[in-house]
């Protein structure tokens, strides 16, 4: 059995949760989520907390029962305090800027990258036009959306220019003199 699985997920105030069959939606302070989950698992709301556990002790059973339940609890973290990734933009020149729902990128082609941001999903500049911290309530959607604003322009081994993750080490090469 899952140990991730087995533990409940804690509901916490001003959040609720409301299970039906295999779909979940959890309605709290910064929004509303729904989901369906994958079969082979069962759902439980006990007091203040979830309960997710397998069918059965086949295979699919277990590989899904610590996913659900890491699913459900990111459903719920978002809702309540939301998720936000920070990218670093490091060049000569390279900035971003924000219009509205638009991320505006100018990392070195001959025009700039304009992204336009998912529904639910807020770009914002951070204390200089070379950070962007992108926000919302939904874990997957803020993780792809950043891994889609870093692939315009992704750091490259030689001179470290590019977009990256903050704190995100980049490991350099020496050129062609061989320093």
């Amino acid at each position: 059995m899952s140990r991730i699985g087995k533990q409940p997920v804690p509901i916490p105030d001003k959040v609720t949760v409301a299970v039906n069959g295999l779909s979940v939606s959890v309605k709290g302070p910064k929004g509303s989520l729904e989901r369906t989950l994958p079969e082979k698992v069962t759902i439980a709301q006990e007091d203040n907390t979830v309960v997710i556990s397998p069918v059965d002790s086949s295979r699919a059973a277990r590989e899904r029962h610590g996913l659900c339940r890491t699913l459900v609890a990111n459903m719920v973290e978002g809702v309540s305090n939301g998720y936000s990734k920070s990218l670093e933009i490091i060049g000569v020149g390279y900035r971003a800027q924000v219009k509205g729902n638009t991320l505006i990128l100018n990392v070195g082609y001959s025009k700039p990258v304009e992204m336009v941001m998912p529904e639910g999903i807020t770009a914002a500049m951070g204390e200089k036009n070379t950070q962007v911290i992108i926000s919302g309530i939904d874990k997957e959607v803020v993780g792809n959306t950043a891994a889609k604003v870093r692939a315009v322009r992704p750091p490259e081994p030689y001179k470290g220019k590019g977009i990256r993750y903050q704190g995100e080490y980049v490991r350099r090469k020496a050129g062609k003199a061989g320093k």
